[in-house]
């Protein structure tokens, strides 16, 4: 008799061999979990305009982001502000939900005086940690929304001789609030022997600065040999120089996306042609991965650093909402005196029902005393 017929017949037996206990499929438990519940994700994008930002995010994830989007004029973005655009889409893959968040940031590097345009970026980025520090310390955390950015790509010229004043000084300002990935961009009007170049001089300029980018993480000893390999390589390949196109060209009697030249196809999905593939290949296989480095490390120092400035503590050790940067809202000062006022309730009633309670006990034995007598 099978297993699923001594269940219809009311019987529990044991499905494993004798000896085994089960907690072997807590990950089985954990992945059906997550699936269930979903994923989600932030990513930014900064980088001059021009730079095919928002196409390279529409072939990474082959949705289309921007449908309404207006470009601005030259005369337009002369003084031109940064502004923050953050789009919502939820991606479903054979079952897997992931709630993906792009951050744009339209107007970067646009004015003739860039020197303070990278501010409203980095009060976003702290923004967003406040939130959620604020939602952490409420009352009700069940249903937290993470809006944090867990990846910036950062997208350089392939124009110049390396990194700009204005790169260096936006990726110092963030490189301790975000994981930055660096991305030059238009890869394809570089010869390989530039993008090698350009590549080196990047990677040289970073270190000379001391910025500090994410870094793939060592593969483990009991890894597969294919995966040591890919990280090998897409190490190797840090920054990554892309391509990006919406657009379905016939290459080779198959419809491939890509560009087209006088010249040839540039096929986006090659390896050969370009660090599409890897750049795709490193954010989803390092997706948990950014999101841990996110919540360890940028947000445990920004969260450390804000408890030390302005947290306080209620008088069972748990700690009050924070109020936004921008100012305390006048309902949370309301929420933090109607919560701090309910726990000086509560216990005035504990002491109330302590002296009860011991009153009651003298009466007992005062009756029992008389009653022997």
């Amino acid at each position: 008799m099978s297993q699923a017929d001594k269940l219809k017949q009311g019987q529990f037996t044991n499905p494993e061999t004798p000896g085994y206990v089960g907690f072997a499929n807590l990950p089985n438990q954990v992945h059906r979990k997550s699936v269930k519940k979903g994923f989600e994700f932030t990513l930014m994008v900064v980088g001059e305009s021009g730079l095919g930002k928002s196409t390279l995010i529409n072939s990474l994830f082959l949705t289309d982001l921007y449908p309404e989007r207006i470009i601005p004029g030259a005369a337009e973005k002369i003084e031109r502000t940064v502004q923050i655009e953050a789009s919502t889409v939820e991606i479903e893959e054979r079952g897997v939900k992931l709630r993906l968040t792009v951050v744009d940031t339209p107007g970067y590097g646009d004015a003739i005086n860039s020197q303070d345009c990278f501010s409203t970026i980095i009060a976003y980025i702290d923004d967003q940690f406040e939130r959620y520090l604020h939602d952490e310390s409420g009352l009700n955390r069940r249903h937290i929304v993470d809006n944090r950015v867990h990846c910036c790509f950062y997208f350089i010229s392939p124009l110049g001789h390396g990194l700009k004043p204005l790169d260096v000084q936006f990726m110092k300002a963030i490189h301790n609030k975000v994981n930055v990935v660096p991305v030059i961009a238009k890869a394809d009007t570089l010869t390989l022997r530039e993008r090698e170049r350009l590549k080196r001089r990047v990677l040289d300029e970073i270190d000379e600065h001391g910025i500090k980018i994410y870094h793939l993480p060592d593969a483990e000893s009991d890894e597969d040999e294919d995966f040591k390999e890919q990280t090998r390589i897409l190490k190797a390949s840090i920054p990554f120089a892309v391509v990006g196109s919406n657009q379905q060209i016939e290459a080779k009697g198959k419809k491939v996306r890509g560009r087209l030249y006088p010249w040839g196809v540039v096929e986006v999905e090659n390896p050969e042609h370009n660090d599409f593939l890897k750049l795709r290949t490193m954010l989803i296989t390092h997706m948990q991965d950014l999101q841990e480095v996110t919540q360890d490390l940028h947000y445990e120092n920004f969260r450390s650093e804000r408890l030390k400035r302005g947290g306080r503590l209620s008088s069972h050790g748990y700690a009050l909402p924070l109020s936004p940067a921008k100012g305390p809202e006048p309902e949370e000062k309301d929420k933090d005196m109607i919560l701090l006022e309910k726990e000086a309730e509560l216990r005035r009633m504990q002491e109330m029902i302590a002296k009860m309670q011991a009153q009651m006990q003298k009466q007992g034995d005062g009756e029992g005393d008389s009653q022997q007598m």
